[in-house]
């Protein structure tokens, strides 16, 4: 199990460092029956489900916003089989649906991405960040739950309270402390979940841990999102003593199926748009070096142009922008030292992704070495005025999209999502490829650019998804629930991560505090027939007979 890492920062991330803000110290709030920490959709609709249920709830949030990436670009939902999803995030995109049924929700353009392009049935899964946020904040508003923000919580020693294998409290980094019966670590982080004491897992694990196929190094397996021209990595091509263009790793992969502390890439996932009336410029980002996109300009020089394919559409004339080919939105190999990193560390790490992502665009708008034609294309688009006004129009949380993970006694593995495995006791169920983006960038051994890591393989149908693997070792803590940061290998974890899984496991943790608390029973030792009971008349997902496999 990887703890520390070895990875240096870059002399780049080093300049970055500084102090975070401190959170302003709040009145602490009466210990609640369930305390939740991370305010991501799952936490927001952990909170929903508490309060339904007649508990007092607190909603601890790290930032001032709701919503995580739900609110924060990622609008083209990743949902897999719209028939596993059910319950509150079901609940959710019917919301969604219902705003988008008002024609004067389409404002912004006459265009043909129209609300039946993004129905299914009663929900509608494609949305604009302001839009999933209002519903996020009027849904916990009227829940009733009890929101703090801007208050991340204390990293360092006695941050988090335990007592004879009980969270008794945590504290902010202002020092506010909040206490409670049953805790929830809602974050991408897993940070109350480490605080506590909790084992985890940060990397990828050798294929021979848990049997899998797809875990470990996948260089032979890394054809998507790949090189499809060979584009020479030195400073001056041909010569390897003049050095690597940036952004290109000079350390030589272990062999595939083998173990290592590297993560898949992470991004901001943008809201972009080209309709005039709505559209800001691209910034230039201070400290812009086009040099950083010299790699990039050699596979264009080769003849690459797929650049534009993931500026999804969703309403209003707008975009989910995703990373798409081998040199793109995603910026591998520069957040290894995130998931354990300080706070100082992690802001320096989100700081530079930003540069990155606005110089990459502002490089592909101006730079005269980009074919005429794309910089054309590129300069249409624009920041959204309406969405982020306060943080320059830029999506204010990067897509974490693997840290910690969670070791219990149960680690969902790729058997179970292949279904050659048994699940015990499911909570909700998954569907979505198991998906990891790439993990570095290297040269290969004929000597060319590549990338490394990129998986997506269908699991072979809908699959359910152990409450074992939201609840930690009994030994280590029995009052927490962890829906987000679950126990599950690196692979596995690729098709769980999605939004309206994180809110189906949020929804089921919630359900589960509740019985414990009501039964006086540790979460591992939770009724779980009268669990599934609950979900059941709540319109979970557990299963879905006849479902391919």
């Amino acid at each position: 199990m990887a703890r520390t890492r070895t990875a240096a920062l870059s002399a780049t991330l080093l300049t970055l460092l500084a102090p975070v803000a401190p959170a302003q110290a709040e009145t602490p709030p009466p210990p609640a029956d369930i305390v939740i920490y991370g305010c991501t959709a799952g936490g927001v609709i952990a909170a929903v489900e508490g309060r339904r249920l007649g508990r007092s709830v607190t909603l601890v949030c790290r930032d001032d916003y709701l919503g995580g990436m739900t609110t924060n670009g990622l609008g083209w939902s990743d949902t897999g089989n719209h028939r596993a999803i059910g319950g509150l995030s079901l609940e959710f995109y019917r919301r969604v649906k219902r705003h988008y049924d008002d024609p004067a929700a389409w404002t912004l353009a006459k265009r043909p991405e129209r609300a039946e392009n993004f129905v299914d049935g009663a929900a509608m899964w494609q949305f604009e960040p302001h839009v999933a946020e209002r519903i996020l904040e009027d849904w916990v508003k009227a829940a009733g739950a009890t929101v703090v923000r801007a208050q991340p919580i204390d990293r360092g020693a006695g941050g988090v309270e335990t007592s004879g294998g009980r969270i008794i409290a945590f504290r902010s980094t202002a020092g506010t402390r909040f206490a409670g019966k049953v805790f929830i670590d809602a974050s991408y982080e897993g940070d109350l979940m480490a605080g506590a004491g909790v084992g985890f897992a940060v990397g990828r694990e050798a294929n021979a841990t848990y049997g899998e196929t797809l875990n470990g190094v996948q260089l032979a397996n890394t054809t998507n999102h790949q090189f499809e021209r060979d584009v020479d990595p030195y400073r001056v091509p041909g010569d390897p003593k003049s050095g690597l263009l940036p952004r290109i790793s000079a350390e030589r992969p272990a062999p595939d199926g083998t173990a290592d502390d590297k993560i898949q890439a992470y991004t901001f996932r943008m809201c972009l748009t080209d309709v005039a009336a709505n559209r800001v410029p691209l910034p230039k980002p201070a400290g812009y070096d086009a040099g950083q996109y010299a790699l990039l300009k050699r596979y264009m020089d080769a003849g690459y142009r797929t650049f534009f394919k993931k500026f999804d559409r969703i309403p209003n004339g707008k975009t989910d922008t995703n990373n798409y080919g081998a040199f793109s939105f995603d910026n591998i190999g520069m957040n290894y030292r995130y998931p354990e990193g300080s706070d100082a560390e992690r802001a320096a790490i989100a700081a530079e992704h930003r540069t990155y992502q606005q110089g990459l665009l502002w490089f592909m708008a101006n730079d005269p070495g980009v074919p005429a034609e794309t910089r054309a294309e590129m300069s249409r688009w624009g920041l959204c005025r309406d969405e982020f006004a306060a943080n320059g129009h830029w999506p204010r949380e990067m897509y974490v999209r693997e840290a910690r993970r969670m070791v219990s006694d149960f680690v969902m593995a790729e058997p179970h999502l292949r279904g050659t495995k048994e699940t015990p006791r499911p909570v909700g169920m998954g569907s979505y490829n198991m998906d990891s983006h790439n993990v570095q960038r290297i040269v290969d051994a004929r000597g060319f650019a590549r990338n490394e890591g990129n998986i997506e393989v269908d699991p072979g149908g809908a699959y359910p998804i152990s409450y074992d693997a939201i609840v930690p070792k009994k030994r280590e803590a029995t009052n927490l629930l962890v829906p987000v940061a679950l126990s599950a290998s690196h692979i596995a974890y690729g098709s769980i991560r999605m939004e309206p899984v994180f809110m189906i496991l949020g929804q089921s943790a919630a359900a589960a505090a509740d019985i414990a608390i009501a039964d006086k029973v540790a979460v591992q030792d939770v009724d779980y027939a009268k669990l599934r009971s609950r979900l059941t008349a709540e319109a979970q997902i557990l299963s879905l007979p006849g479902e391919a496999r």
